[in-house]
């Protein structure tokens, strides 16, 4: 069975902003499906962004289960996080999604994975998908070597990974707080 691909999704805080964005492709095997997707979206009324990396269907279950977190914890990330770890970690059923979420409000940046972990960075940065690794190699040199601010940064760094990745292409959004 194929599974779609071609994902990259960087979240980057700077000067006290944090933006998120992501690049457009699906990837079905070594086909483009689709080169306009949205993968990153406001959530708890607009006051936290998240974007996955990983199966489409999978994530869309796990935005609908952070958004019932963040709702059930009034909004708390960290809280919301920590519980949609352990369920996704135990949960029979979502044991077997197959995505990566990162998540950020105005304070905390973190990734949240199906084996429970959840991860806040060091410096701010998380990039995942196909292209996770060339995103944040960017978006750490521009950080160092640019006035860039968050969402120059985002937009640059996705815009070099697309230039080396090629399941990850031009076509970004970019959503800031």
């Amino acid at each position: 069975m194929e599974t779609f691909r071609g994902t990259t999704v960087l979240s980057v805080r700077k000067d006290g902003c944090v933006a998120l964005g992501g690049d457009g492709q699906v990837t079905l095997g070594s086909t483009v499906m689709k080169d306009k997707a949205t993968k990153v979206r406001r959530l708890a009324d607009g006051r936290v962004l998240a974007g996955f990396a990983g199966a489409v269907s999978d994530a869309f279950t796990l935005f609908e289960r952070f958004e019932g977190k963040l709702s059930q914890f009034n909004n708390n990330l960290a809280r919301s996080a920590v519980e949609l770890g352990k369920e996704w970690r135990t949960d029979k059923y979502l044991r077997q999604l197959e995505a990566l979420l990162t998540v950020c409000d105005a304070e905390q940046s973190l990734l949240i994975a199906g084996s429970g972990e959840i991860i806040e960075p060091d410096d701010g940065i998380i990039a995942i998908g196909s292209g996770g690794p060339y995103a944040l190699a960017a978006a750490r040199a521009l950080i160092a070597h640019t006035p860039l601010d968050a969402e120059g940064v985002v937009r640059e760094a996705l815009r070099i990974a697309a230039g080396i990745c090629v399941y990850t292409n031009e076509n970004i959004t970019v959503e800031v707080l």
